[in-house]
Parts: C-alpha cells; structure tokens; sequence
C-alpha cells in the first residue's frame, strides 16, 4: 500500500462566527489523485486553504507524509512540499512569465531538482514562446499554464489544484487536463478541486464529496462507479 503524502483528520474550520468545515478528514496516497467534489459553498477552497495555512483550524490536524503542519505558517507548510495553485490563478500580472516561474524556484534538501525552468518550459512550450511577456497579457488558458508552472517550480510533492478549468475552453480544457494526467503518471501526489464531476471521475484514483462542510462521500473511483452514484443528490447535475 502506497504510504500517506496528505491527512486531514477531523478539521473543524471558521470564518469568523460562521462554521465552515465540521470534523472533515480526508486521505491521498503516495502518487495518488483525490478528487474533491461538492457544489459552491461547500467547503472544497476552504479545506485547501486549511492544508496549506491560509486558515488555520480550530479543531483537527492536518500531517504531510506523517509531519504535523497544523496551524504552521504557509511559508513552513510550502517548505515541507505542499504547493497551491489556486482559484482564479492569481499569477503576478507586472512581471514577466519567466521571472513567475524564477521567483518561485525552491531547491529541496536530498532531493533531485525534477522542476526548472527548463523543464518547465518543456511541459508548456507556450511559456517558452512567452517568456520575456508580461504575465497579465497572456491568454486565460496561459496564465493557467503559468500557475500550474509556478507551483511545480517549488518542487512539491504534493500539489493542490483549486478549479484548474474555471472559466477556460473545452480545448484548453483538455489541454490542462492532459497535464495533470502526466503529473499523476510520474508519481505527484495531487488533490484536484473541480466542479467539473466528469472531469474529476476520468482522472481521480479517489473521490471526496463535501456537503456543507461534512464529508458526505468517500471512496475510491472505481468503487463509487460500480455503486451507482447518484451526483445529483449531492453536485445538483442533471
């Protein structure tokens, strides 16, 4: 069995008086994909945040590979291998894409440096095309490109994916999740946050739901697929 690069377990989060996140534990394997699923509103962003300390918790903890982060500062729980790229991308539009992608190098203590600007590059040959332009001209699907870029250029070993697809082309789309394809296949451990439910069944190894702040469904793909699902009750799809 492949061992624990994430654990949440039993997270109780706030914002303000509002409790947001009630006693949510989750799981993702070494090398393994986890979706996490739920409408607007119900707590998938917020437990990212959790993870990477934007939002400390009230309740709970939170280990990378067996190392406890609860309530670390973001810059400590970045140190320990955990990477972001967050919702609505949030690149530095004023600088270049190169120096996005510069000032986010990280070189990690015993570990080969798999991510450069090189490499990079190579994984989105239009960053390379791109990289004396001002990161606040580029395209929606390349500025995506840029923050999923960034985020490998601190070496993780576990990447976080808040709406990678928000707001982007069906091409680009695919594009984007070609990508997270090939990550999976080299052995990242990655949480993908996503509205998009089919999206999430074609890649995911496991699948969390959240429903107000609760997890209301946990399993592995295949296991919730032979099952019979049904996402409405939980997602609204028709």
């Amino acid at each position: 069995m492949a061992s624990e690069a994430l654990a949440l377990e039993g997270i109780d989060a706030f914002y303000g008086d509002s409790h947001v996140l009630h006693g949510v534990s989750l799981r993702l394997g070494e090398g393994r994909l986890l979706g996490l699923l739920g409408r607007n509103g119900a707590g998938k962003s917020t437990t990212l945040h959790v993870t990477v300390g934007l939002l400390p918790p009230r309740g709970g903890a939170v280990t990378v590979y067996g190392s406890p982060v609860t309530g670390r500062p973001p810059e400590a729980i970045a140190a320990r291998g955990i990477a972001l790229v967050p919702q609505g991308r949030r690149i530095f539009r004023s600088l270049t894409v190169r120096e996005n992608l510069a000032v986010a190098g990280r070189r990690r203590r015993g570990r080969p440096m798999q991510w450069t600007l090189d490499s990079v590059s190579a994984l989105f040959p239009r960053l390379r095309e791109r990289a004396r332009q001002m990161a606040g001209s580029l395209s929606g699907g390349e500025q995506q490109m840029l923050a999923i870029g960034r985020a490998l250029m601190s070496n993780p070993r576990v990447l976080l994916m808040d709406e990678p697809s928000e707001g982007l082309a069906p091409q680009i789309i695919a594009e984007v999740m070609t990508t997270i394809r090939r990550l999976k296949a080299e052995g990242l451990s990655i949480v993908l946050v996503e509205q998009n439910a089919k999206l999430v069944f074609g890649v995911a190894d496991d699948i969390v739901i959240l429903n107000s702040g609760h997890v209301a469904v946990e399993g592995s793909t295949a296991e919730l697929t032979r099952s019979g699902l049904d996402l409405r009750q939980h997602l609204g799809i028709y």
